[in-house]
């Protein structure tokens, strides 16, 4: 991707202080979405980038509520992959499995359901943003319980003071650092 389309994207980024509670700063998403051009730029940029770092299928695109719903189901499509979403605990049917984790203003417990992945199936993860890390951390413990195995995590955008990355245990690929 051109460092003109990442600076547009990043420009198109909404920053709310103070929220969702005093102290953070929060990076808002939601505007890209206001310009389909932008949007296909992410994707393709996405797309690319997985089909030429990664010569077997991903099996599954695991999109983290809410934000991965946006982009992952648009990722999964184009590489033939299926989609599946780690939701809030009690949002899912089913038999669920369960991963608490620590975000940077509190605590919460994410789930999966046990059926969504086939035994060895290789999995990208994706969100909107990654901080701490524990949320998609989170994701990558339910992807184990599942049966998968997390290939790559991919997020938009990556606050790199706060060491998030480094916490997975699977490669990271960000779009922006902010």
């Amino acid at each position: 991707m051109s460092n003109y389309d990442i600076e547009r994207i990043k420009s198109l980024f909404g920053t709310h202080e103070d929220f969702p509670q005093k102290g953070i700063v929060f990076k808002d998403v939601f505007p890209v979405f206001q310009d389909p051009t932008a949007v296909e730029a992410l994707i393709a940029n996405i797309v690319h980038h997985i089909n030429s770092t990664y010569q077997e299928k991903i099996d599954a695109v695991v999109g983290l509520d809410a934000r991965g719903f946006l982009f992952g189901p648009l990722v999964a499509l184009r590489l033939g992959a299926a989609f599946v979403p780690v939701r809030k605990r009690g949002k899912l049917p089913g038999e669920c499995a369960q991963a608490t984790y620590v975000k940077e203003y509190g605590e919460d417990i994410f789930e999966m359901q046990q059926s969504a992945l086939k035994e060895g199936a290789r999995v990208i993860i994706i969100d909107d943003l990654i901080a701490t890390g524990g949320s998609a951390g989170a994701a990558g413990q339910l992807v184990k319980k599942c049966g998968g195995v997390t290939v790559e995590y991919v997020f938009i955008m990556e606050l790199d003071f706060l060491n998030g990355s480094k916490t997975l245990d699977a490669p990271v690929y960000s779009l922006v650092h902010l």
